[in-house]
């Protein structure tokens, strides 16, 4: 049996949404565009600190970019 994989972020909704490419987030953050690829893939998560600057990169709030758990 496989295990669900979670949503965290919502980032690479905000990237399109926004029609930033991840190179670019990355270049801001000073991160590979492979870390990006992961956050985007809910592969890994980004640090608090790197959430706010990726919420202030793409001009929106940080709950923007969290996915809402889902109430049992």
């Amino acid at each position: 049996m496989q295990k669900e994989k979670r949503v965290y972020n919502r980032i690479k909704a905000f990237l399109a949404l926004k029609r930033v490419k991840s190179k670019a987030l990355a270049e801001q953050l000073d991160v590979s565009e492979q870390t990006v690829s992961k956050w985007c893939t809910n592969y890994s998560q980004p640090s608090i600190p790197e959430l706010y600057a990726i919420a202030e990169f793409l001009k929106t709030d940080v709950c923007e970019l969290l996915e809402p758990m889902a109430r049992s």
